[in-house]
């Protein structure tokens, strides 16, 4: 087993190989016959293609196009505020104008035997608590108990009556 091994070294040559070259050149100088033949076994389906393909790639053109806004507008700079008891039991401040949630002011919390509304505070399990003054001025209401007199129309009353200022 002492012979000697012949290894052949292949290495890939810098730039095209030349029979790539001579194809790219066949394809290029036929292009126009290729182009027809294509069409006419694929009955014009090719050049349907191609024209999708480039139709695709273009960006798109704004002329003639009416295009919607769906942010909620604003009417004015100054915030409208009302309070609103959303489906989720949530006791928030929304300006009229733009829909958005202003602040939270508690929840209404409990079953179908008894509710309570729950001021947003850190003792009652809040992350974001009520700036003190408006704490201040709901502190009455924590932990009411809601009753068919005090219902969730009647509690986003009395609440708008203390927090929004009303105009005379």
């Amino acid at each position: 087993m002492g012979g000697k091994v012949v290894v052949d070294i292949f290495s890939k040559r810098g730039g095209p190989r030349l029979e790539d070259v001579k194809a790219k050149r066949l394809l290029s100088e036929n292009a126009g016959t290729i182009r027809k033949l294509a069409d006419q076994i694929s009955n014009g389906g090719f050049s349907r293609m191609q024209a999708d393909q480039a139709r695709r790639k273009q960006e798109p053109k704004p002329d003639g196009l009416i295009i919607h806004d769906m942010k909620a507008r604003v009417t004015s700079d100054a915030p409208e505020p009302y309070v609103k008891v959303s489906l989720n039991n949530r006791v928030v401040l929304v300006d009229k104008s733009t829909g958005r949630q202003m602040q939270m002011l508690g929840e209404i919390r409990g079953n179908f035997m008894s509710k309570k509304f729950v001021l947003a505070t850190k003792e009652n399990g809040f992350f974001s608590p009520l700036q003190d003054d408006i704490a201040a001025a709901l502190a009455h209401l924590d932990g009411v108990e809601m009753t068919d007199t005090l219902n969730d129309r009647a509690l986003a009353e009395e609440i708008e009556a203390l927090l929004v200022p009303q105009d005379d």
